[in-house]
């Protein structure tokens, strides 16, 4: 359901939107909805990664090796002599 809103602008920034408007074959209403919708799509990502992001940082890291390398073969300079 739509519902009408009031909106003051700067007639300078109304002009200027008019003209983008009509560039892009839509009224400064329609325009005005587009870009509010992007906005609020686009934060709502930017918490969900934010959450996501959280919760990594909070879990610990875990470097198992499920084979450990021998200290012998980690330090092995065989072919460096």
């Amino acid at each position: 359901m739509k519902q009408n809103i009031t909106l003051a602008v700067e007639k300078k920034l109304l002009k200027q939107a008019k003209a983008m408007a009509a560039e892009r074959g839509l009224s400064v209403s329609a325009l005005l909805s587009s870009e509010l919708a992007r906005l609020v799509e686009q934060e709502g990502k930017y918490r969900r990664a934010q959450t996501r992001a959280v919760a990594r940082l909070e879990s610990p890291l875990h470097l198992s090796f499920t084979n450990k390398p021998s200290r012998e073969s980690l330090h092995d300079r065989q072919g460096l002599r």
